[in-house]
């Protein structure tokens, strides 16, 4: 395609003298402009905008109505509907545009065409995003609950990762967990962010305990973080404190009022009145 322009508008109709011929009598056909492609192909870094033609050719005897339409990735036409006289072939341009933030690597699209009830065509399209390939993550929001550790991934790179989990738990008197790094089930696509959870079924009753997570990709990719955690089974807490408290219910400390020598209800100078909780 020379220019921008050539893109934005419908190209002429060929005459049926430049029409490749047809399988079947009356039958159209849609395939990649200038012959000799048997899909479409388009390459760029993104934000970009490619473009290229699709020719539509129709060899019977009645004009044929055309809609055009793309899958898989983003592709504008220049005309979504196309009539085409007989024995005549449409040549019409079209952009794939590639989207900002899309990370390199390939692409699968379609160009579909339909007219009427015949059944559909369709030409196939890879585009191909190029730029800096770059492997980051970052580990988040690591918290210990009854089901294990829950922390999520965050994919910061422009590739596709497969991360490895490594934990370590330290408690009060010493290392309480210490897994070797394995893979994790997951895959993570270029700005995906997934939730896990790592179990631990055997974790203390009562203990404080910090957890570090560390998590790595190919590619370099690789965070740690941590979280503290405090085990207390508020349970057998809260029994003691209720069975303390009873206790203390039963004893009740009443000290007995002194008589002064010439007074019998004053009490010694100096002294105050002291607060039993219970009457005489």
């Amino acid at each position: 395609m020379s220019s921008a322009a050539r893109a934005l508008c419908l190209s002429l109709l060929l005459p049926a003298a430049f029409v490749p011929t047809a399988n079947a009598a009356g039958a159209w056909s849609v395939a990649p402009s200038g012959g000799g492609r048997p899909s479409f192909y388009a390459e760029g870094a993104p934000g970009t905008v490619q473009q290229d033609t699709v020719s539509v050719t129709n060899p019977g005897g009645e004009p044929l109505t055309v809609t055009l339409a793309g899958t898989g990735v983003p592709i504008a036409f220049a005309e979504r509907s196309v009539r085409i006289p007989a024995r005549t072939r449409a040549e019409v341009p079209f952009t794939v545009t590639v989207p900002l933030g899309t990370a390199p690597g390939d692409r699968s699209g379609r160009i579909v065409a339909r007219a009427g009830d015949d059944p559909a065509q369709t030409v196939p399209l890879l585009l191909r995003v190029t730029g800096p390939e770059l492997s980051a993550l970052t580990v988040e929001h690591v918290r210990v609950h009854a089901e294990g550790i829950t922390y999520e991934l965050v994919n910061r790179g422009t590739t596709t990762l497969a991360p490895t989990l490594a934990v370590r738990v330290d408690g009060v008197f010493g290392r309480l967990l210490d897994r070797a790094p394995r893979p994790l089930d997951v895959d993570l696509p270029p700005g995906s962010r997934t939730e896990l959870t790592e179990p631990w079924p055997d974790r203390p009753a009562i203990d404080a305990v910090d957890v570090r997570l560390t998590v790595t990709a190919a590619g370099g990719a690789r965070d740690t973080a941590e979280a503290a955690a405090r085990f207390v089974p508020w349970g057998g807490v809260m029994a003691v404190a209720g069975a303390l408290a009873a206790m203390g219910a039963l004893f009740v400390v009443r000290r007995p009022r002194r008589r002064g020598a010439d007074d019998g209800d004053a009490e010694p100078a100096g002294r105050q009145p002291e607060l039993t909780g219970a009457g005489t």
